[in-house]
């Protein structure tokens, strides 16, 4: 049961990924979630130049990046339209909904997708049942919203089970192994 919530690998920060560790691991496209993980989950827009370079570096590399957030279509267009960046809202993590749909318009095989995101619960859960590595991020800030407080509390619960039993590293990384 617990080995859905085992994310492939590890990273400080979703910017911490490179297109040349994406390629060697045969990526061509990213999944990532929203909230903690390429915003803090209270800021409503994209003003920041990280995101804005992360992005323009994978674009170089023809590295595809979909944003598949539980949230809702408004909140993501708002975000997504200036950088010119694809969206699947509502995607109903950790249900594989919104992976298959990003899946769909991207048109490649599972071993060329990655998922990335800040909880164990939605954003890895719904990798694992869709077939996807995954990618398993620091949130980006401390706070969370009232909604992923309860997830949280459930993840610390689920984090230690995954410790114990050596399915979860147990360091950060700042670059994909393996």
């Amino acid at each position: 049961m617990f080995e859905r919530f085992k994310p492939t690998w590890m990273l400080n920060s979703i910017y911490s990924l490179t297109p040349a560790d994406l390629k060697r691991h045969g990526i061509k496209a990213i999944l990532t979630d929203l909230d903690n993980t390429l915003i803090a989950w209270n800021q409503p827009q994209a003003n920041n130049d990280q995101l804005r370079n992360w992005l323009a570096m994978m674009k170089k590399a023809n590295i595809s990046v979909i944003v598949v957030s539980n949230n809702n279509h408004h909140r993501l267009k708002k975000f997504a339209q200036p950088l010119g960046t694809d969206f699947v809202a509502r995607a109903m993590k950790p249900f594989g909904f919104g992976v298959k749909k990003a899946k769909k318009r991207l048109n490649l095989t599972d071993d060329q997708l990655v998922l990335v995101g800040d909880q164990l619960l939605t954003d890895i859960a719904a990798a694992n049942c869709t077939n996807i590595r995954s990618i398993l991020v620091k949130p980006l800030v401390a706070s969370d919203a009232w909604n992923t407080k309860i997830n949280r509390l459930l993840e610390k619960v689920v984090r230690h089970y995954l410790l114990k039993h050596k399915m979860l590293d147990d360091e950060w990384r700042n670059k994909l192994n393996g």
